[in-house]
């Protein structure tokens, strides 16, 4: 008899809005960071720290955050 398929929880998903109001949509962050008494909180701080990786690489400064929030809600 198969198993039943059990759901991914290695990651969650987030649709970023910036400052000049651009989106980005689905955005991983790992699972593990979330939650807590800080919930989503540390998101931002991962999400930060990527575009700041992107920024560095590709020569253009990176844009501030604007709003955050799990995809899908």
């Amino acid at each position: 008899m198969a198993k039943k398929p059990t759901a991914r929880s290695e990651f969650v998903l987030f649709d970023i809005v910036y400052e000049d109001d651009s989106q980005r949509s689905n955005r991983k962050v790992p699972a593990d960071l979330l939650g807590g008494l800080d919930k989503d909180e540390p998101a931002k701080t991962f999400i930060m720290e990527q575009d700041q990786a992107i920024a560095e690489k590709s020569g253009v400064p990176p844009l501030q955050i604007k709003s955050i929030r799990r995809s899908g809600k």
